[in-house]
């Protein structure tokens, strides 16, 4: 196996601002991750380890491409003993791949894949740390999930699991069993992504009246199924029936405890088909025997399996599975496809659509565009940063000056990379490869692509790179084109990125740290009144450079700075009679 390729130092920076935003739509933030890129070299096969049972078409589709190890029920030690030998590791849930394992693979592992969708068993910051691509199966098991929400909601309400035991133990209580109907009742989905989403359609068909709460949920997916899009507080006070369907992180992390319990009408009913960790269990358990719950229907555990005598499995009012939600024949064979897909698939450097922490990219298509990756994502944040007013970015064009033909230019990254920089610095999202165009979309930016195909060598890939955003205003008004656009232009110099044009003028600054521009008067002397203020306030200079128009005419100063000038020492650059109007961008 070739050695990965890690790209965080070009990708795990953030800006946290205040700024409101400039996009109008707001969707789904996703976690910081860096984006590690990773092949697979050499002669041999790589080696898969299996360490929980998975489906049989999943295990042929291994067996065509790499040395397959299943090997079951392994002890932590077992594990990081035979982690060492293996380029990549497919585990379900039962399997914690915790820190331990990644040392212990001393650099080989290269791929976790998930067989199912939640990842709570897999330490993401060390995988990533470790350079190792974590990959689920987010699909195939949705349909069979939802349908185990259901067939718990209705056996719960209708007291199945009790009834049949009784039966079976020789007695006949009709009295004592009888259920609640779901016509008319509310049921509130707790997380709406795809799961959440199946339960509330099939519950609309129960003749339930379906709401949600999910702080990422387009307001419009939910009224397309008929579901309305509500807060917590209303969701839990107003429900009948909860049904669970969130990720277990450090947010939702019993989540329903005493005091959320304490919230609830008397008498609801949950279900839980996500993860154990979601519902503090002792508080649950104190809701029940309180009445505040009046029944429970379990297939997730906060410890799996649960001990023998748990109070809550042995509760006459609970209803408990052995976590089935994934286990129909159909999902499992699904699973082990689209998981052995996609592991196969980031073994070969192949694009990983369902990366949790990390897209691949080919290295020589990395290695090569190393720098302007850099570049396009400077220019997005540089762009962005001059928007000014309240219409919101809607339009972007993005263009690629260079002696290739289109063919022979790969631009997904580079395109990646100028949305990256165009949001993140006015939000808390994260953009990778894999996200990016769709976070776009869901924010109504459109990014065109212009490919301005040049003569000359097509040693180098890109000549230069021009980030344009139409139908806004500009902080600084010499950045608009002929035309009324924001236009920056950059271009790789000896390794560097570098501005190499605002608006309509002409500059040369690396960009590295900040910039400030000034649009000046041309005359003598303005370099050193410019430098000499940030020098008297400590501020390092790293580049200077003057653009204009004719001698004697208006001018753009670019001035590159390590440090983040304070506002007093913009204000006296600002105070310059020569200088019409200046802007600080932070790269």
């Amino acid at each position: 196996m070739a050695t990965p390729l890690g790209l965080s130092s070009l990708f795990s920076s953030r800006i946290h601002t205040t700024t409101p935003s400039l996009f109008p739509i707001h969707r789904k933030e996703f976690n910081r991750r860096r984006i590690i890129l990773v092949t697979a070299g050499g002669g041999g096969k790589p080696t898969i380890l299996v360490a929980e049972k998975l489906g049989q078409a999943g295990i042929d589709l291994l067996k065509k491409h790499a040395n397959v190890d299943c090997s079951y029920d392994l002890s932590v030690e077992e594990l990081c003993t035979k982690i060492s030998l293996c380029d990549a590791l497919i585990v379900r849930s039962g399997t914690k791949v915790g820190r331990d394992v990644f040392e212990s693979s001393r650099g080989r592992l290269k791929v976790v894949g998930r067989a199912g969708v939640g990842i709570d068993n897999v330490d993401l910051a060390a995988a990533t740390e470790y350079g190792c691509l974590v990959v689920n199966a987010p699909t195939a098991n949705t349909v069979a999930a939802a349908e185990h929400g259901i067939a718990l909601l209705t056996a719960m309400a209708r007291n199945v699991a009790q009834a049949d035991a009784s039966i079976k133990a020789g007695k006949w209580m009709r009295s004592k069993y009888v259920g609640v109907s779901l016509v008319g009742k509310t049921l509130a989905v707790l997380g709406f992504g795809k799961v959440g989403s199946e339960v509330a359609r099939r519950a609309r068909g129960l003749g339930m009246h379906v709401i949600t709460h999910d702080p990422y949920a387009p307001a419009d997916r939910a009224r397309a199924i008929g579901v309305e899009l509500v807060s917590f507080e209303v969701a839990i006070s107003t429900a009948d029936f909860i049904s669970l369907h969130l990720p277990l992180t450090a947010a939702t992390s019993k989540m329903l405890n005493d005091e959320t319990f304490a919230r609830m009408k008397r008498g609801v009913r949950i279900v839980n088909v996500a993860r154990g960790g979601v519902i503090d269990e002792d508080a649950l358990l104190r809701a029940l025997d309180s009445g505040i719950v009046a029944q429970a229907a379990l297939d997730v555990f906060t410890v799996e399996p649960p001990v023998k005598d748990n109070k809550l499995v042995l509760h006459e009012s609970v209803t408990a599975t052995p976590h089935l939600g994934a286990s129909t024949m159909e999902a499992q064979e699904g699973v082990a496809v689209e998981i052995a897909e996609a592991v196969v698939g980031a073994l070969r450097g192949e694009l990983a659509a369902t990366a949790v922490n990390a897209p691949m990219v080919p290295p020589e298509v990395l290695r090569e565009l190393k720098p302007y990756v850099v570049l396009a994502e400077k220019l997005g944040r540089l762009a962005v940063q001059l928007v000014t007013g309240g219409s919101g970015v809607d339009a972007v064009k993005v263009t690629y000056a260079s002696s290739r033909s289109p063919d022979d230019l790969d631009t997904r990254l580079l395109r990646a990379m100028v949305i990256k920089g165009l949001i993140e610095p006015i939000s808390s999202v994260f953009i990778n490869l894999v996200n990016s165009d769709y976070v776009a979309k869901q924010r109504g930016v459109k990014i065109s692509e212009e490919r301005m195909v040049l003569d000359g060598s097509p040693e180098d890939p890109i000549e230069y790179i021009t980030v344009t955003i139409a139908n806004v205003e500009s902080r600084f008004a010499s950045a608009l084109s002929e035309s009324g656009e924001i236009k920056v232009e950059g271009r790789v110099k000896q390794g560097v990125p570098s501005l190499t044009k605002v608006g309509l003028f002409g500059v040369d600054v690396s960009l590295e740290g900040s910039v400030i521009l000034c649009r000046q008067v041309d005359q003598p002397g303005m370099i050193g009144k410019v430098g000499g203020i940030l020098g008297d306030e400590n501020v390092n200079v790293s580049f200077m450079s003057v653009g204009r128009i004719a001698p004697g005419k208006q001018a753009v100063m670019a001035i590159g700075v390590d440090e983040q000038p304070s506002k007093e020492t913009l204000k006296k650059i600002g105070d310059i009679s020569a200088i019409e109007e200046f802007v600080f961008l932070k790269l």
